[in-house]
Order: C-alpha cells, then sequence, then structure tokens
C-alpha cells in the first residue's frame, strides 16, 4: 500500500514536501475516520479508555494537519534573512506536535481518576471490539507508512508521526483488554487502564520532545558522520590528520561543518589552499554538507619534534585513553623547550580535574627532561 501511494502521489523522489503533504493527509483521513468510530463506541459503551483513546486519534489528526503544514514551510528556499533556508521548522512542528500529545495524555488522567473515583458499567458488543481491532491493525500500518517515508527523506517529524501511532497501538490494546476483562471477569478496571494508557501517551510525548529538541539545542557529531567527513578528509594526498569537527544542522538537508586540516608546514600557502579548496568543494557535492577548512601546519620531518609529540601522546593515552592531543608545535631553546599542544578531555571532567589532569601531565613530562615546559590548552570534543 505504501509504494503504491508513493507511486501515485509522488512526482518527484527528491521533493521532502510531497512526502510530507502525502504524510499529512493520509494521516489526516485515518485519525479523522478512527475519531469518528472510537468516539460512538465509547459513548455507547460508557467507556473513559475507549473515549479518551478516540480524542487521541482526534490530536493526532491535529498532528497530521500541523506535519503538512511543516512540510510546506520547511521546504521554502534560503532568502536573505533565512540564508540556510527553513529546514528547521521540521524541528519546531514535532516539538509542536509532542505538546498535543502531552496534553492528551493529561486529559485522559484526569478523566481516569474521575472514573477509578466514581466507576460506571461498560456496555460491550462485538461490533465496538471488532471497530477497535480494525483500529489497532490501522495504527500498526500507520506507524510502518511514517517510518518508512521518515526514513526515506531523514524527517524527524515523520518519524515522530511513527512513534506516535506505534504508542496508540498498544495504547488501543490495553482498551481492548479492559473491556474483556469486564465482559468475562465483570471486573471495571476501566479508570485504571485509562490510567496505564496516560502513563504511555505521556511517555511517548516526552520522547519525541527530547528526539527534537537536541537537534534545536545542538548535537554532538554523531560518530558515523564524523567517520564520513573524516575519512574523505584524510583520503587527499598531502593531509596528515583532521581534528575539532564540528558540524551545525539547518535541518535535515542543510548542514554546515568546520575542520582543521593538519597539513605538512613545507606545503606552499597557495598549494595548501588548493587542496582546502578540492575538499570543500567534494564534500559540498558528494555529502552535501557546506564544509570550511582551517589549516594548521605541523611538522612531520624533524625527528626530535615527533619523538616528544609520541612521548606526550603515550602520557596522556596512559592517564586517560579518552584524552587525546592535537595541534602539537614544539619551540627549542637552550634552556626550555616548550611543548605546545591542545589537550581534548572528556566532558566528565570538571574544571578542577581538568587542572589536576594538566599539572600531572606537565609534572611527568618534567620528570623526563626539566627543561620541557607544557603550554597545554584544554577542550572536549565535539564528537558523539
Amino acid at each position: 500500500m505504501t509504494g503504491l501511494l508513493e507511486k501515485i502521489f509522488i512526482k518527484d523522489k527528491n521533493d521532502r514536501a510531497s512526502y510530507g503533504v502525502l504524510a499529512g493527509i493520509v494521516g489526516i483521513i485515518c485519525n479523522v475516520l478512527l475519531f469518528t468510530g472510537k468516539l460512538i463506541i465509547g459513548l455507547f459503551t460508557n467507556s473513559s479508555a475507549v473515549i479518551t483513546d478516540s480524542f487521541n486519534n482526534l490530536s493526532d489528526a491535529a498532528s497530521s494537519i500541523i506535519s503538512l503544514v511543516g512540510a510546506k514551510l520547511a521546504a521554502k528556499p534560503a532568502d536573505k534573512e533565512h540564508p540556510f533556508g527553513h529546514g528547521r521548522y521540521e524541528y519546531i512542528v514535532a516539538l509542536v506536535v509532542s505538546f498535543l500529545i502531552l496534553e492528551v495524555a493529561f486529559s485522559c488522567f484526569k478523566s481516569s481518576i474521575e472514573k477509578i473515583a466514581n466507576p460506571e458499567p461498560l456496555n460491550i458488543t462485538l461490533v465496538s471490539l471488532i471497530i477497535l481491532i480494525v483500529s489497532v491493525l490501522v495504527k500498526v500500518w500507520l506507524s510502518l507508512f511514517n517510518h518508512r517515508l521518515g526514513k526515506k527523506i531523514n524527517s524527524k517529524v515523520l518519524l515522530a508521526t511513527a512513534k506516535d501511532a506505534l504508542g496508540d497501538v498498544f495504547v488501543t490494546s490495553a482498551t481492548i483488554i479492559s473491556l474483556l476483562i469486564f465482559r468475562f471477569l465483570d471486573v471495571n478496571i476501566d479508570g485504571y487502564m485509562g490510567c496505564i494508557v496516560a502513563a504511555m501517551v505521556f511517555i511517548a510525548g516526552i520522547s519525541i520532545a527530547k528526539d527534537t529538541v537536541e537537534p534545536l539545542l545542538g548535537e554532538a557529531v554523531p560518530e558515523e558522520l564524523y567517520k564520513e567527513i573524516c575519512d574523505k578528509v584524510c583520503s587527499y594526498p598531502d593531509v596528515e590528520g583532521t581534528h575539532d569537527l564540528i558540524v551545525h544542522s539547518y535541518g535535515p538537508t542543510r548542514r554546515m561543518a568546520s575542520i582543521h586540516l593538519e597539513v605538512k608546514n613545507t606545503l606552499s600557502l597557495e598549494d595548501a589552499h588548493e587542496i582546502a579548496d578540492k575538499i570543500e568543494q567534494d564534500v559540498l557535492k558528494e555529502l552535501n554538507i557546506f564544509l570550511v577548512i582551517h589549516l594548521d601546519p605541523i611538522d612531520t620531518d624533524d625527528e626530535t619534534v615527533r619523538n616528544f609529540k609520541n612521548l606526550v601522546c603515550s602520557m596522556v593515552s596512559e592517564m586517560d585513553e579518552g584524552a587525546s592531543i592535537h595541534d602539537f608545535r614544539m619551540v627549542n631553546g637552550t634552556d626550555q623547550i616548550n611543548l605546545v599542544f591542545d589537550l581534548v578531555l572528556p566532558y566528565s571532567y570538571k574544571k578542577e580535574e581538568c587542572r589536576k589532569f594538566t599539572d600531572s601531565l606537565k609534572a611527568n613530562l618534567s620528570s623526563k627532561d626539566p627543561r620541557l615546559n607544557c603550554v597545554i590548552t584544554v577542550e572536549h570534543s565535539y564528537v558523539n
């Protein structure tokens, strides 16, 4: 079914907005039908869980409308005020969806508490059970449908909608269980089941909010993307290494990054600049990432420099395997040798712990050679 809908409605496979519009329209139609059917059943059976579940579907329909509008807004091209485009609208829309889900959870919990305090008998028919089972099957399909489209275009909104639909599967299943227990055991757990439903909806809303807030706040570089960019950059001749990769996301399809490129200090400025230009152009073309390169000249021919660098790397690794150094330089003198480098420590290190680490490192190096003086800049990694 998903493939057929794509074939009919998606004319351009590269048009993200068309996927969002398709998902929105399908979501609106399915959820309005489910809301209508469940509301009728809920009123007839006098079930708080079913009525709450029906309004959950109504909120899902509203979420689909918001997602549809969000897809259109996110597809707007870059302009003077927003040179990196409008892709972050997707994150904002997903956040709004999460708030709607949380509102439903609170309403569900309130009505369920009232049902526990004042339980009422339930009216159950075979038709109502069949409609609820069909609802579960529809939500399973909706979850798979949105997940497939979301993965295809890397959409936070569609993936959030898929997760919400999967949560609805458990919600409606819990409702069916409460009706069956009342039918066969004559035990009314409708209010208690409603509380469980509210908790599940609340957890889904928090999870979606967390997933959408993180890219808005600024995430660490994912390990897979870090490896992809670094492997690409390091594949060019005369590139000795990289560090300080930072990636900024302006939506799922627009990213800007900066990286420090280590090159031999014997290269001319023109040659080094040519290498940087070539890498920036290729990364934009192949990875669709706007890359800005900072050049760091390093000495790879001086054996004394290499030996001291290896000594520092070895000591740092022994002190903490999660620590590393880069931008190593040496200023050699008769009475003093300055070792200048950046020290990367894990985020778990507090300010005082960083100071103790650097003091210990300086002391260990000084014990090897009293002439050694370290000029250390402490920083943290941008990689997750």
